[in-house]
């Protein structure tokens, strides 16, 4: 058995003051276990399902299925036809926000850091925008956010590949909702089994905190008075959650958290907040941190720039062919 890195138990027991919680988390990154596959359809749903199914949680979309241990979906001809998107189901979770937004077609939605696009592709699928911008800074994770997209024919969607500093000036006020799934320690990896160097080292965490709140502050300025805001990790130090939240409110004090009836179970126990927590000894997913903010300002949304394609060079894709 691997021994827990000191860093890891001491955030273990900053997490949870019952050390039996805490042990049974440190274990499932020492030791991970596997967790069930989950899909998105994207597409039509068959009546009858390819896939051995788990029951489904009462929250869970219809639009999401949890598989029993053992099935392979990726693998499956309706996955390369583009019917259906594979994903972590704490990825859901955290995601699953957008079910308590009170918004059918949207004007505009804006995945700030989209790759490699699943959570872009369940905005999509929830809530049918009239436009979804899928912007992916980084250039070598571009290409899967543009071939899962292409795949799974999202459209219309803008893909771009610019700052979050760039979009909040070129487009300021005018998404409906805006989604960021913070670049983080990725401590998570870990409870896949995978390998995540330094990520429970203070000098790593606070420099995605530093970023995290660099991107959350220009993401807010997308935002289209009344429109809404989540805010997503899969990180486990607070640092980069519950207190980025705080930050949050305190610099942008227009914007107010949101409850999210759904989700009210897995409230975070650090914060009085309204936010959410998986956590990987559960075993429902690696893990996942989810917030809702609502911009409370009053106001009409700002039109959307004709010269935007132009000046940013960015392009309209058309995904459905």
């Amino acid at each position: 058995m691997e021994k827990p890195s000191r860093l890891l138990v001491k955030l273990g027991q900053r997490l949870f003051t019952n050390s039996a919680e805490c042990d049974q988390f440190v274990d499932s990154l020492v030791q991970p276990k596997p967790f069930n596959p989950c899909i998105l359809w994207c597409q039509d749903k068959p009546e009858v399902s390819p896939f051995q199914l788990e029951s489904p949680l009462p929250w869970q979309p219809k639009f999401v299925d949890r598989l029993m241990l053992g099935q392979k979906p990726g693998q499956h001809p309706l996955h390369d036809q583009g019917a259906f998107y594979c994903l972590d189901f704490s990825s859901v979770f955290a995601i699953s926000v957008l079910l308590a937004v009170p918004l059918h077609q949207p004007s505009a939605i804006v995945d700030m850091c989209a790759a490699p696009g699943g959570k872009s592709i369940f905005a999509w699928t929830a809530l049918h925008p009239q436009l979804l911008i899928s912007n992916e800074v980084i250039g070598k994770r571009s290409a899967a956010l543009i071939s899962n997209l292409k795949r799974c024919r999202i459209s219309p969607t803008l893909v771009t590949r610019l700052d979050s500093k760039i979009l909040a000036a070129e487009i300021p006020q005018t998404a409906s909702v805006v989604l960021v799934d913070a670049p983080c320690t990725g401590q998570s990896l870990m409870a896949k089994g995978g390998k995540a160097p330094g990520c429970f080292h203070p000098v790593t965490i606070n420099n995605n905190a530093n970023r995290q709140k660099r991107i959350l502050a220009n993401s807010a300025q997308l935002v289209a008075p009344q429109g809404y805001l989540v805010y997503m990790t899969c990180a486990y130090s607070p640092e980069e959650n519950e207190q980025v939240a705080e930050w949050f409110l305190a610099r942008f004090p227009q914007f107010q958290a949101v409850n999210v009836p759904h989700l009210t179970t897995a409230q975070s126990h650090l914060t009085e907040l309204p936010c959410y927590r998986m956590f990987p000894q559960q075993g429902l997913g690696a893990g996942a941190f989810t917030i809702l903010f609502q911009n409370t300002a009053v106001g009409q949304p700002h039109a959307f720039p004709a010269v935007f394609l132009t000046r940013t060079g960015a392009s309209l894709i058309d995904l459905s062919n």
